[in-house]
């Protein structure tokens, strides 16, 4: 017994041993346009090969600026590949998310070196390129959002403008806190928090990478240095290694960011930070601090006041004291409505002579779209392949979010009770569609119109069609539709024009849809040269029913086989016939000399018979003594 049980003791220490705590947060990033896995320095971050994008090619790149990740490679969408292009990336796990996308320039003198368009995360607008966003002097060649991701999946999506080609550089998903950047009501998942500009403040470079391994949920994320006023080389703190998150502090902030500050001057005790900002929007702001002046040791040596816009906002702000003691970190946060074009926070000293911040964080908050119906965009997505639609529509991501982007040729309505839209009208005529119209037309069942007239669509008109009564208006006129016209379309009964004209169709016109003229309905059925059953069509024959014509082929087909095997039968005995005659015809001479032989020796006995008879008759009965 002692053996077994030390096995199964030992295999459970082992898988133990090497069974992980927890589960990493989960981490993706993309290298658009690379053919291989890249790994890039200092870090070694590992890039994947590009997957999951919509279309678009793949060139070399040239980093517009110097935040840029070390990639060498672009992925570019030309307008005539369609106006939206989407990465749609498969199995993300729930949960809250950063994702960013960084810009490059295609490495081609003959291209538009600064493509200006715009760029939504989940059906939703984040970003819109300014011109002398490819300055290397500017910090404007990525765009960050934290979002939730509820689906299992993640579509980033660009979107032309007309001014030149949307190029990507490469994009990162990366899984933070559920509970990251709360800002408070109105937080959760109808929100997305945009990356307005973010300060390590004090540090003369970005530090882009420099805490990968150190911040557990954000991955290399960086923090930008701007100019500031009243600082000095002397006023600027730095201390390695000695800060002590908080326990107030989660930690998706990363330990790297509490090790510079700035501090203000004896001529200017006041810090004050101004940038510029969209008006009538809602910023999140985010506040990092950590007393790492070695002068202050205890409470009360430094309190100041923080103001935005003029207003305070935060009063007698005394770090050591909120955050516990010296070389801790303490976060503050505050939601306001910008209603001008600039945001400025000012750090106002009440005791000692200066003021210290480690970090700005700003963040637009922005509402999320509802998305569209799952059901009816994959509906839509049926109709695009069977109708081979052409690329210069797009057709990628979500055909009514962002608004100002809603797919070619598709009308949405919002529904203010699912919070959802959905698909009420299709345009789609004159646009040289080829193919047929798949079943999966009926989930289209808020449709209330659709024009899919003058194409070249073939096959039959699909018995689900009659499934959309909300129909008002359908027009496939002019072109190959084959086949009857389906009794299903008798169940539209909100139709009001119904234009069949211009194909190939044949047998009765449903009945009901006869019926339909009567309630002020305009229908066309003209040029299909098999119709027939209403007034201004020819008359049809007597009407069978779908079980009475199929009656019909079987006793037809019946008929047939029994007309064949009697014939079979007749042949067989006409050929036995003439097999006969024929035999008899060669065998004749002999046959007429055997009868002959036969006759003259049935004579002779015959005679003899007769004279042996006549004898015994004259001569009388032998007497026997």
């Amino acid at each position: 017994m002692r053996g077994p049980l030390s096995l199964l003791i030992f295999l459970i220490v082992f898988v133990a041993a090497f069974t992980p705590s927890h589960q990493a947060p989960y981490a993706l990033r993309i290298s658009c346009g690379a053919r291989n896995d890249v790994h890039t320095p200092p870090t070694n971050t590992l890039w994947y090969r590009d997957f999951g994008y919509s279309g678009g090619y793949f060139t070399n790149a040239t980093r517009p600026s110097f935040i840029t990740p070390p990639l060498q490679t672009v992925r570019y969408f030309p307008l005539s590949e369609g106006p939206e292009n989407c990465y749609h990336i498969e199995r993300v796990p729930h949960g809250h998310y950063s994702i960013r996308i960084f810009f490059g320039l295609v490495k081609d003198p003959t291209f538009d070196n600064e493509p200006l368009f715009d760029v939504s995360i989940e059906g939703t607008l984040v970003y819109s390129m300014q011109s002398g966003w490819s300055n290397h002097d500017d910090e404007q060649a990525f765009v960050e959002s934290i979002v939730f991701l509820e689906d299992g999946t993640a579509s980033i999506c660009f979107h032309s403008t007309g001014h030149g080609d949307p190029a990507v550089l490469s994009i990162e998903i990366l899984q933070v806190g559920n509970n990251a950047y709360n800002f408070g009501p109105g937080w959760g998942r109808g929100t997305i928090l945009r990356t307005h500009k973010r300060l390590s403040c004090g540090a003369k470079n970005p530090k882009f990478d420099v805490d990968y391994s150190g911040d557990h949920w954000g991955g290399d994320r960086f923090w930008n240095s701007v100019p500031t006023f009243g600082q000095s080389a002397d006023h600027v703190l730095t201390t390695k290694n000695t800060i002590k998150l908080s326990s107030k502090v989660p930690n998706y902030y990363p330990e790297a960011l509490y090790q510079t500050a700035l501090i203000s001057t004896d001529n200017q005790p006041d810090l004050a930070y101004t940038m510029d900002v969209d008006p009538n929007r809602n910023y999140s702001i985010w506040l990092h601090f950590a007393e790492i002046d070695s002068s202050v040791t205890g409470e009360g040596q430094r309190v100041f006041d923080v103001l935005i816009n003029g207003d305070t906002e935060f009063q007698e702000i005394d770090i050591v004291k909120m955050s516990g003691g010296v070389n801790s970190a303490l976060v503050l946060n505050k939601t306001i409505l910008v209603s001008g074009r600039s945001l400025t926070i000012t750090l106002n000293p009440v005791k000692g002579s200066h003021t210290i911040i480690s970090a700005i964080e700003v963040f637009e908050i922005v509402n999320a779209e509802a998305k569209t119906l799952i059901e009816e965009v994959r509906a839509l997505q049926k109709l695009k392949s069977a109708l081979g639609l052409p690329l210069r529509f797009g057709w990628n991501g979500d055909p009514c979010v962002p608004q100002q982007h809603p797919w070619s040729g598709v009308d949405c309505q919002f529904d203010s009770t699912k919070l959802k839209w959905f698909i009420d009208g299709l345009g789609l005529d004159n646009q040289g569609l080829r193919g047929f119209l798949p079943e999966d037309i009926s989930k289209l069942s808020h449709l209330e119109h659709m024009n899919l007239s003058e194409n070249s669509i073939r096959g039959h008109i699909p018995l689900s069609l009659g499934k959309i009564t909300s129909l008002q208006v359908l027009d496939l006129s002019y072109n190959f539709f084959n086949g009857s016209i389906p009794e299903s379309l008798g169940g539209l009964t909100s139709v009001r024009i119904l234009n069949l004209n211009g194909n190939s169709l044949s047998g009765r016109v449903p009945a009901a849809l006869g019926a339909r003229l009567l309630h002020r309905a305009s229908f066309n059925f003209t040029d299909n040269d098999g119709l027939c059953g209403i007034p201004g069509l020819p008359t049809c024959g007597p009407h069978l029913s779908a079980g009475a014509k199929i009656g019909i082929a079987l006793g037809a087909c019946a008929g047939l086989l029994l007309i064949a095997t009697c014939l079979t039968c007749w042949w067989k005995r006409r050929q036995n016939i003439l097999r006969t005659q024929q035999i008899a015809a060669r065998g004749a001479p002999y046959a007429k000399a055997r009868t002959h032989y036969s006759r003259d020796v049935q004579l002779t006995r015959h005679n003899n018979g007769h004279e042996n008879a006549r004898t015994a008759a004259e001569n009388g009965p032998i007497l026997l003594s």
